[in-house]
């Protein structure tokens, strides 16, 4: 298997196994969950970054398309591939751990903006350590990655449950973390915060733009 179809299976594989372990971390009850959930992003990042660069994350891949470094065809096949996997996760949980009894509680507004904000972090953080002619070929990129997940989930956790991901958003969703009602949030905010970090990236990095073929 080779091209898109590589990477996007590749995605789907990691995406799923990345919300399938933040599903049993949060069943779990641990206060070691949100390191759970960090070094589990982390490991992944390690394992598939090779073949796809692990986004695992549609706010990931906008941010990376809107920095230059993915075309718009697998920027598609990326998100539908994250989306199913982390749905397919939450399906698969139910064969474990029942659907959660509550959802999180939020406040839409603090909420919004600490998803936009620590989501602005990750991506700023990915496309410095994964994207960047400055750092390519580096070996700390995952823990990176990872570490930032750890921290948001331990700083704004309380305040909007810590999705900073929207597929991953979908498959707590699914297993009843999040309620159906704030799903658009969970997706909104952190493209937003995406966004800003490819801008903020560009601006910094004007000597490193790249450019991929449609």
């Amino acid at each position: 298997m080779t091209g898109t179809a590589r990477k996007a299976l590749a995605e789907a594989i990691a995406t799923f196994l990345f919300v399938l372990s933040i599903i049993g971390a949060v069943n779990s009850g641990s206060p070691l969950t949100p390191l759970a959930i960090g070094l589990a992003l982390a490991v992944l990042v390690f394992s598939t970054g090779h073949i796809s660069g692990a986004h695992l994350n549609p706010a990931v891949s906008v941010g990376v398309f809107l920095r230059g470094g993915l075309s718009a065809g697998d920027l598609v096949a990326y998100i539908v591939a994250q989306f199913v996997g982390g749905a397919a996760a939450a399906l698969v949980s139910f064969a474990v751990w029942p659907a959660a009894e509550k959802a999180v509680e939020i406040e839409v507004g603090p909420a919004f903006l600490v998803e936009a904000l620590f989501t602005l972090a990750l991506v700023w953080v990915v496309l410095n350590v994964a994207t960047s002619k400055d750092t390519d070929g580096n070996s700390f990129y995952g823990l990176a990655i990872g570490g930032t997940v750890f921290v948001g989930a331990v700083a704004v956790g309380g305040i909007s449950g810590g999705g900073f991901n929207p597929a991953v958003a979908l498959g707590l969703s699914i297993s009843g973390q999040f309620a159906w009602s704030n799903l658009w949030l969970y997706i909104v905010a952190p493209i937003v915060g995406a966004a800003i970090a490819a801008v903020l990236f560009r601006v910094l990095n004007s000597d490193d733009a790249k450019k991929i073929g449609a």
